[in-house]
């Protein structure tokens, strides 16, 4: 099998198309680059969703955790503390053995003018519920980085919103929250390298991959298994994780330079990367 028709047959076979099997002998760099490559679908697919979710979420809770009411404040404190103080690997492990624990014919719901049942099913398989608990955890580690922003907001530009009567929504929208993100952009971009690479837990953890459909390091672990050489297969994925994190920091570069674009040139912050070896 040539290069190309290995392209044709295995580039998305990560997805469920091509062929059935795995090559079981033989192989070829070109297998293992293509197939670790199709691997990466599920990586982005995992970084991308739960991070566009997740900053969302920890804008809530950076308010939430920012306002007076302990009703407000004491939940959001909690839910940032339980998982920043727990390991990723085991909330990927509680959170399938809970799932797997849900009844397998649904959870009925009594609406009182009909019962409905709420299928549960769906939150065993990766796609699903690997996506919520890296959706929760990235929300809980930014939260604390956009509420760390949020506190340090410049007591001028709220007076300067106050002298131009800007109040409530009009003034959140307008000033505060442009004001965090240009605050906390240079350490939500670290986060975002570490959701990526933290994707790679999902099918070491607990969820299963169905049908062989795993991602980059599954099938470079399939590989290092089978010739007994871990050399080859792992710096590939190392090398399609180092890619992708050149395009994570050159988006989040522009996006900083968009926030910071009323600043002259030579004022504008650059983003510094620090990745994260352990958390």
């Amino acid at each position: 099998m040539s290069c190309l028709e290995t392209i044709q047959a295995y580039g998305v076979r990560a997805l469920g198309y091509g062929e059935r099997l795995l090559p079981r002998s033989d192989f070829t760099l070109c297998e293992q680059v293509t197939l670790i490559g199709s691997g990466m679908i599920w990586n982005i697919y995992f970084g991308a969703l739960a991070l566009v979710c997740g900053f969302f979420l920890a804008t809530v809770v950076a308010l939430a955790k920012n306002v007076p009411s302990p009703w407000l404040r004491k939940p959001a404190e909690a839910f940032v503390f339980v998982f920043r103080g727990s390991p990723l690997f085991i909330q990927f492990f509680l959170a399938y053995e809970a799932f797997v624990l849900l009844p397998k014919a649904g959870i009925p719901v009594n609406l009182g003018f009909v019962l409905i049942t709420v299928e549960t099913a769906w939150l065993t398989k990766a796609w699903a519920g690997a996506l919520i608990v890296l959706f929760l955890n990235t929300a809980a580690y930014s939260g604390e980085i956009f509420y760390g922003a949020l506190r340090a907001v410049p007591r001028g530009d709220l007076e300067a919103a106050d002298a131009y009567g800007l109040t409530g929504w009009a003034r959140f929208r307008r000033v505060v929250w442009p004001t965090m993100l240009r605050l906390a952009w240079p350490a939500y971009t670290n986060e975002a390298i570490f959701l990526f690479h933290a994707t790679t837990l999902v099918y070491f953890s607990g969820f299963p991959a169905w049908k062989q459909q795993g991602d980059a390091l599954y099938y470079a672990n399939y590989f290092a298994d089978k010739t007994f050489n871990p050399f080859v297969p792992y710096p590939i994925v190392a090398t399609y994780f180092v890619l992708l994190t050149l395009v994570v920091i050159g988006f989040f570069g522009l996006v900083n330079r968009r926030l910071n674009r009323h600043l002259p040139q030579s004022n504008r912050p650059r983003l510094r990367i620090r990745p994260q070896v352990i958390r």
